[in-house]
């Protein structure tokens, strides 16, 4: 892997809720390399989602900065691709047309789009689908639509928060094996939302879990199973009890700070 593709320097995030400050993020320093798959992990209301939406360029730092390849995040743009939990496709468009929308906002040439279509159908699994609307699709063949869009812009880094969190557990799996086919294979930047800790010790190179409310790193933990990985096996079992007494902990809080 190579030097810090992501730079996180001091990130503090303040939202006013009804004129009074909610700090949300406070003292967030990460560098994330090229090619990692890193997956953000922590309780909701711990500021996974804002931290990704400031990466992303959609929220501003209150303080502290963002850098991409060295230079400093401002606004979204083409090197940072996002999912999302909602599909947010077009729904009068057909699956291929769907794809085809940022390529032809971008004045791309027709044979270009058609070939970059074609190849992400074939890649994702979806030829056959090509002709039809989102209404016509399951859940889980509606977020492969919504990754193949991401895709066909080619961004370097895929910013993706919960996009399996909706799914049933097995749609859910069979979604994380072709998202790490894919990674495999295009060699992306990854960084994934997920306040599920069997999918971010099954998915991720590297977990960053986040502390409630202010989020700041809690720990940034390495994970150097092979894949596939088996979620009944011993070792990836010894993980899951190591990090899940330290998101328990972070979800008491959560939990706490309700009936205060």
């Amino acid at each position: 892997m190579s030097a810090a593709q992501i730079e996180i320097q001091g990130v503090r995030k303040t939202f006013q809720d009804a004129g009074a400050p909610v700090v949300a993020l406070t003292d967030i320093d990460l560098e994330l390399r090229a090619g990692e798959f890193v997956c953000l992990l922590g309780p909701s209301g711990c500021g996974k989602s804002t931290l990704l939406n400031v990466i992303a360029g959609f929220l501003a730092p209150t303080a502290g900065q963002v850098r991409v390849d060295g230079r400093p995040v401002s606004a979204p743009g083409p090197d940072r691709g996002m999912v999302f939990q909602e599909y947010a496709l077009f729904p009068w468009m057909t699956v291929e047309a769907n794809i085809a929308f940022g390529l032809e906002i971008k004045g791309r040439p027709r044979a270009e789009i058609r070939d970059t279509v074609d190849r992400l159908l074939v890649m994702l699994r979806m030829e056959e689908f090509r002709a039809r609307f989102p209404r016509e699709l399951s859940g889980g063949m509606r977020q492969r639509v919504a990754i193949a869009r991401v895709l066909a812009l080619d961004s370097p880094i895929l910013l993706m928060d919960e996009p399996f969190g909706a799914l049933d557990a097995l749609t859910r799996r069979t979604l994380q094996d072709e998202l790490l086919r894919i990674w495999e294979e295009l060699k992306k930047t990854v960084v994934f939302v997920t306040h599920s800790l069997e999918e971010s010790i099954y998915l991720a190179d590297r977990i960053v879990l986040m502390t409630y409310r202010p989020g700041t790193v809690k720990l940034d933990r390495l994970i150097r199973l092979p894949r596939m990985r088996d979620p009944a096996s011993g070792e990836f079992n010894a993980i899951k009890k190591e990090l899940g007494a330290l998101l328990m902990a972070e979800q008491l809080r959560h939990v706490a700070a309700e009936f205060t």
